[in-house]
């Protein structure tokens, strides 16, 4: 089949199988024919490697990756697109398209059936309704996957790979530091999808850690302290993190204290190894 970035190819094999956009499912299809070799290029495909592939589309990342990697496992939510991508994918021998919900789906079995004796790895346009809860649940499952090679709206990428310390760090921001080392790879303008959104994208890697960067007692405490920390933004640590954990200010002001932070910080003034000595302080009063 011809290039599947050109419009007129894309619009022409959707009207045959009579597909129709999904708006509740952020479908939008790459129509600039640089983005995915180079998104395959950076995700870490090649031999002996397996790819898991989110959101397929009409296949067109999905062909990329096959020719760079082992074998090619592409997890595809609407039905209607799977008769598509059996066209659009004919003769490409090693990939597998699994019709379901990546959040539902046994991600660990999944990973173990298909990938077996192969390193791993992540490269998916995500739909923008959905990609911290997809993102945030590969790095919280600790899969067997080395790393994170995804497309997302710009604000999220930002928000994403946020250092700490920094204004646009948040909860999310914080979570992906202790899990991976993220990285801008390049910006994908809004006219190089069909239909175009209303924001540029950017496509990021996450490479996983092998160890994570702090020492904590507890990991619960640590992203519990984190969330509540953060969910008051304008607000101090100590009064954010004293109503989100329904903990006496006393007992945090100590806790501060003991972890050399000053209560009157706000929660993106801290570094990663601060909220872990504010855990650690906190679990170590707790007993």
């Amino acid at each position: 089949m011809s290039e599947l970035s050109n419009i007129s190819v894309i619009r022409s094999v959707l009207e045959r199988h009579g597909f129709r956009f999904s708006k509740a499912l952020g479908q939008n299809f790459l129509v600039n024919p640089s983005v995915c070799p180079r998104m395959a290029a950076q995700s870490g495909a090649g031999p002996g490697v397996g790819v898991l592939e989110i959101g397929p589309g009409i296949g067109v990342l999905t062909r990329e990756l096959s020719a760079l990697a082992e074998k090619v496992v592409s997890i595809e939510l609407d039905e209607r697109l799977l008769p598509v991508l059996e066209e659009t994918l004919s003769g490409y021998g090693n990939v597998k398209i699994v019709h379901g919900d990546v959040m539902k789906v046994d991600l660990k079995k999944l990973l173990n059936e298909e990938f077996s004796g192969m390193e791993t790895v992540v490269c998916a346009n995500l739909p923008y309704y959905i990609t911290s809860p997809v993102i945030m649940r590969l790095l919280e499952e600790k899969l067997p996957i080395r790393a994170l090679t995804v497309m997302v709206q710009k604000e999220a990428a930002d928000r994403l790979c946020a250092q700490p310390g920094t204004r646009a760090c948040g909860a999310v921001s914080m979570a992906v530091q202790y899990y991976a080392e993220p990285e801008i790879l390049f910006q994908v303008s809004r006219g190089s999808f069909l239909p175009p959104p209303n924001v540029d994208s950017s496509v990021i890697r996450l490479q996983l850690r092998q160890e994570p960067p702090v020492s904590l007692w507890d990991e619960k405490l640590f992203f519990r302290l984190v969330k509540a920390a953060f969910g008051q933004r304008r607000k101090t640590v100590l009064n954010s993190a004293a109503a989100g954990l329904s903990l006496e200010k006393s007992r945090l002001e100590a806790a501060c204290h003991e972890a050399g932070i000053v209560p009157s910080a706000r929660a993106e003034q801290l570094s990663l190894e601060e909220f872990a000595a504010l855990s650690n302080a906190l679990a170590e009063e707790r007993g």
